[in-house]
């Protein structure tokens, strides 16, 4: 890798890019979604330089990217339904597979799971894999509801039972796409479904929780479970799972669980991708092959908690990691898992006019 760097960058300089300064990669990813020492790792092995940004959410990252000239050489959109459609909307340029020298690394049956979305697998790599389901305290919820059901779908869409917790704190990713599903799902409707009807049920019973909810978000609430300042939220599997590790590490007495619900979960898979207009696409290259290297990988799963659907990275993750069910889940849970769907254009507004009724709770 380090010959091919140091081609890159002579590449670079003789084209007048970056002749009279350090090469310098922009980045835009996730709140709290990369492992420590990462980008130092690479700077020092590449010589070059990263801006970092983070948002907290797909719909923040879609806008810029709408409007283009982000200036961004590497996002990190989930795979369905934002880089579905996008990809679609020609907001991404194709990767040059012949400078990713580590894409043998990658697991033969995320790269599939991948292509029903990106065809050939021609624009995005695997970043993060989980899903979306509850993180609570152990010890309020038990406090309030000695016998909650704290392994169903219930402990937070039945309005009676979430009631019970208003007090120490609810809330749900702000992000329709991830909890509307979810809560067709409670109701015993398909959660991929794009009829109306449906849609206005989940809406309805979302409207009914919101005088319980304290807040829509999805990158703070992390820190506010590990804190205690929230008792019972509806989470990406990795937050619950570093804000566990963040309340142990404080030894605040707050303990912290992830659950898959017995009803199900929704799986994600946040994936890696160039926009049509990086100002510094060979740059991005280099970053993503650095990626796909097993050991860097594997840094990203110990620290983070998340599959990163890289075969080869397995045996430098730890065995901890590599048996949480919350994390790995068993062929049992597996069969849990569902994927979301790419919605129809008109499907979407009214799912975004649904979202604004429950947070304004009309």
């Amino acid at each position: 890798m380090r010959a091919w760097v140091v081609a890159v960058l002579g590449l670079i300089a003789s084209a007048g890019i970056a002749s009279a300064q350090t090469p310098t990669i922009n980045i835009y990813n996730w709140s709290d979604y990369l492992a420590p020492e990462t980008l130092a790792i690479f700077t020092r092995e590449t010589g070059i330089a990263v801006n970092y940004d983070t948002y907290d959410s797909d719909e923040t990252l879609e806008a810029k990217l709408a409007a283009g000239h982000s200036g961004y050489d590497l996002v990190v959109p989930t795979m369905v339904p934002f880089l579905a459609r996008q990809i679609k909307a020609g907001f991404y340029q194709p990767l040059d597979k012949a400078k990713l020298h580590n894409l043998g690394n990658l697991d033969p049956a995320t790269m599939a799971a991948m292509a029903k979305s990106d065809p050939g697998n021609a624009y995005a790599i695997p970043w993060a894999i989980g899903s979306v389901g509850m993180s609570y305290n152990v010890d309020a919820i038990a406090k309030r509801m000695p016998r909650a059901p704290v392994d169903s779908l219930a402990l937070m869409f039945d309005p009676a039972i979430l009631a019970k917790f208003k007090d120490c704190g609810v809330a749900f990713l702000d992000s329709p796409v991830d909890v509307l599903p979810a809560a067709l799902l409670y109701l015993g409707l398909d959660p991929a479904s794009q009829s109306p009807a449906d849609l206005k049920r989940a809406t309805d019973l979302m409207v009914s929780l919101r005088p319980f909810i304290r807040k829509f978000d999805s990158s703070g609430y992390l820190n506010d479970l590990a804190n205690g300042d929230l008792c019972l939220v509806w989470s990406y599997s990795s937050d619950g799972l570093i804000a566990k590790r963040r309340a142990d590490q404080a030894n605040k007495n707050v303990h912290i669980r992830y659950v898959i619900p017995k009803e199900g979960a929704q799986l994600y898979i946040d994936a890696m991708a160039i926009p049509k207009d990086a100002p510094h696409p060979e740059l991005a290259h280099v970053f993503l092959d650095f990626l796909m290297r097993p050991d860097i990988a594997a840094a990203q799963s110990n620290f983070l908690y998340f599959q990163v659907g890289n075969k080869a990275a397995e045996k430098f993750i730890s065995p901890a990691i590599l048996s949480d069910p919350a994390i790995f889940p068993p062929a049992e849970l597996q069969k849990l898992l569902y994927v979301g769907s790419l919605a129809k254009p008109d499907f979407d507004r009214q799912r975004v006019r649904a979202w604004t009724r429950v947070k304004t709770n009309r």
